[in-house]
């Protein structure tokens, strides 16, 4: 048995009876206009909802282990895919990195429950092993470093005293690693659309998930951009363009 899929059965499996689903929206009034509005489909029941993301998982993992090794020799691309089952965790997923390198991605179960079907599971999960494809920890560390050392040193060269030198650090190495975050998640979300076909899902089905997501909008060093962009990039890709 695959090394995901052994760490998803375990966790998700195991959580089956105990998951928390996401309250249903209130229903919306109809509009009073001709175009005919197409009903908002609805969330699976929890046990279908953990055969279908295991299923997934088995899935778009082996399309994103082929890409990672094609992409990045001498990286390792035995992705560990994990489900966080605490209570009371928000809607999120996330990819980080083992001590050894190993690359990991977490999903709570808040996020699968909100999922409405296969192709967003497959969307989000190719998007968060997309980020270790393109390497955006890596990168993310690089800019963080070159900002801390950039601000520190413009600080110092005014005369400023440590302790300034070492808050101009800090907030270099923020700066560093906010100014190409959405960049970054962006390019996940186009390699993701790519992923996801490649598994056999629709992506512009799967990013619907961002029609219901909050949009972090266009903040200022907001780690991710606007619901629109998203959207924009996975319609642009999935054309060819």
């Amino acid at each position: 048995m695959r090394k995901w899929l052994a760490i998803v059965c375990l966790v998700a499996l195991g959580a089956c009876n105990q998951v928390v689903v996401a309250t249903p929206m209130a229903p919306q009034p109809v509009p009073t206009r001709a175009a005919p509005v197409r009903p908002a489909p609805t969330a699976m029941p929890p046990s279908a909802r953990a055969r279908t993301f295991i299923s997934v998982v088995d899935r778009v993992m082996p399309i994103a282990q082929r890409e990672c090794r094609a992409r990045r020799p001498g990286v390792r691309c035995d992705y560990a895919v994990v489900v966080d089952d605490r209570p009371g965790l928000p809607a999120n997923a996330f990819q980080t990195l083992a001590p050894d390198g190993q690359p990991i991605v977490g999903f709570t179960l808040a996020l699968i429950a909100d999922a409405r079907n296969p192709d967003e599971m497959a969307f989000i999960l190719s998007h968060e092993a997309a980020h270790h494809i393109e390497g955006h920890i890596d990168r993310g560390r690089v800019n963080a470093a070159t900002g801390a050392v950039l601000a520190g040193a413009i600080v110092a060269l005014g005369g400023a005293d440590q302790t300034t030198v070492q808050r101009a650090q800090n907030f270099g190495a923020f700066y560093g690693s906010r100014r190409y975050s959405q960049d970054f998640e962006l390019e996940a979300d186009a390699l993701a659309t790519r992923l996801t076909r490649r598994a056999g899902y629709d992506p512009l089905r799967g990013v619907e998930f961002f029609f219901r997501a909050p949009d972090p909008g266009d903040r200022f060093l907001g780690s991710h951009p606007p619901n629109a962009a998203r959207i924009a990039t996975v319609r642009r890709v999935a054309a060819g363009r």
